[in-house]
């Protein structure tokens, strides 16, 4: 089994450092951008199974890339939100955009460990060369 490719964008060098650890001990490669327009990038060369996306980012925060994405059919990968932000309308409004799934800071990570686990086993891998694999046997 190949091991799922996994970005994490987020401007916290601290946070990007723990989830690197957990998610690779998890198995998974773990690929890192600090801002929006870093993540978007990343997103378009490595092609990320799943992303877990930070709201709140400089240059461009994460509702902007979840909305880019979205909107330009850029990426398959389910996208867990991961921030500080729990008011109603931005879990809302995050889910609306096509977020799979939304956790707020802190987190447990052992609960962050299943989501992208479950995440995963509910969707395709992402082919390397650029298209997702749903129609393969």
């Amino acid at each position: 089994m190949t091991a799922s490719r996994i970005l994490i964008a987020d401007d916290d060098p601290l946070l990007r450092s723990l989830l690197v650890h957990r998610l690779s001990a998890d198995g998974h490669d773990v690929l890192v951008a600090g801002d929006g327009a870093q993540a978007l990038a990343s997103i378009a060369e490595q092609k990320p199974d799943l992303i877990v996306l930070d709201a709140l980012m400089p240059i461009m925060d994460g509702f902007e890339v979840l909305r880019r994405l979205k909107a330009g059919r850029l990426s398959t990968a389910p996208i867990i939100m991961l921030t500080a932000l729990k008011r109603e309308q931005d879990i809302v409004g995050a889910l609306q955009l096509g977020a799979a799934d939304y956790l707020v800071k802190p987190f447990i990570p052992d609960e962050l460990s299943e989501r992208v686990r479950r995440l995963l086993l509910a969707a395709p891998l992402q082919t390397r060369e650029g298209g997702d694999d749903r129609n393969r046997a």
